[in-house]
């Protein structure tokens, strides 16, 4: 079993962060990389953003946010402090080798510990590797297809 390492984005990763929005694994999900502005996000105080690593390599991107940050939001039935979460590898050579479920179920657990009384994730519902990496980390789905304000998605919950 792997152990993940989350550390805080700050400014001089931006330019990591960058290069993997570029990468095409990772824009054909979230868009063009100018679609966000990851220095405005780091600065909004409803979002947590986290560069993860393995054996001290950043290889992967993660961001927990306030569901009652934005109205309106899908996850808004959710009880307070609940948090939402998107997130990607980065570097492809570490794709399909069952990163992504180990760190995210590692990252939804560091939520519950903090008090986190439940979960949502809103994956494409094309992206079957991302949907089977959630449920292999806990998440079911709740609702789905709907479009949302930032696109089509399957509503995914997770709850302690």
């Amino acid at each position: 079993m792997h152990i993940y390492h989350f550390r805080p984005v700050a400014e001089a990763d931006l330019s990591l962060i960058a290069r993997w929005r570029a990468a095409p694994h990772v824009r054909v999900w979230w868009g063009e990389p100018s679609a966000e502005d990851e220095l405005e996000k780091l600065a909004d105080p409803r979002i947590a953003m986290w560069i993860v690593e393995l054996d001290g390599r950043p290889f992967a991107f993660t961001q927990d946010y306030d569901v009652h940050g934005w109205s309106p939001h899908p996850f808004s039935h959710l009880p307070p402090r609940s948090r939402g979460i998107d997130q990607y590898i980065g570097e492809a050579d570490l794709l399909d080798l069952g990163h992504g479920s180990a760190f995210v179920k590692q990252h939804v657990a560091r939520l519950f510990a903090a008090g986190t009384p439940a979960i949502g994730t809103d994956p494409h519902p094309s992206n079957l590797r991302a949907r089977r990496a959630y449920e292999k980390a806990g998440f079911a789905v709740t609702s789905g297809p709907v479009d949302t304000p930032w696109g089509r998605a399957v509503l995914m919950e997770c709850r302690p």
